[in-house]
């Protein structure tokens, strides 16, 4: 692994766009998680696919869009507790295992979901 590539060089447009379908899936079967979402879940999978593009590399069109993430500010309306934020990040890691990056990949796009899931709790 070349040090100087983007996880979105390394490992694409297509795997990405996998992991937030996988992601979805998980989301499904997380009555939790589900009930966060309108019925329609296309536009937060399209969103989370241009975010996650963006923050691993690729094209900026999240940004362009949207403007700037914003990610807590975006998610406060929700109560995100240490057991949502589990909850979040195993439907995260489990679309991740079924991905099956490089390992080194994997351990990097790990540390970022687990940075940003602990980031996002606002609600003790």
């Amino acid at each position: 692994m070349n040090p100087f590539q983007s996880i979105y060089e390394l490992i694409g447009e297509e795997k990405i766009s996998l992991l937030v379908r996988y992601f979805y899936e998980e989301v499904e079967k997380t009555p939790q998680l589900r009930k966060l979402y309108p019925e329609d879940l296309i536009p937060a999978e399209r969103r989370l696919f241009l975010f996650l593009l963006q923050v691993f590399g690729g094209p900026t069109t999240y940004s362009e869009e949207r403007g700037h993430p914003r990610l807590r500010m975006r998610h406060f309306e929700w109560q995100i507790d240490p057991t949502m934020r589990d909850h979040w990040l195993n439907a995260m890691l489990t679309a991740l295992d079924r991905l099956k990056p490089d390992q080194q990949v994997k351990e990097l796009m790990m540390g970022y979901f687990i940075k940003v899931a602990n980031h996002m709790i606002n609600h003790e």
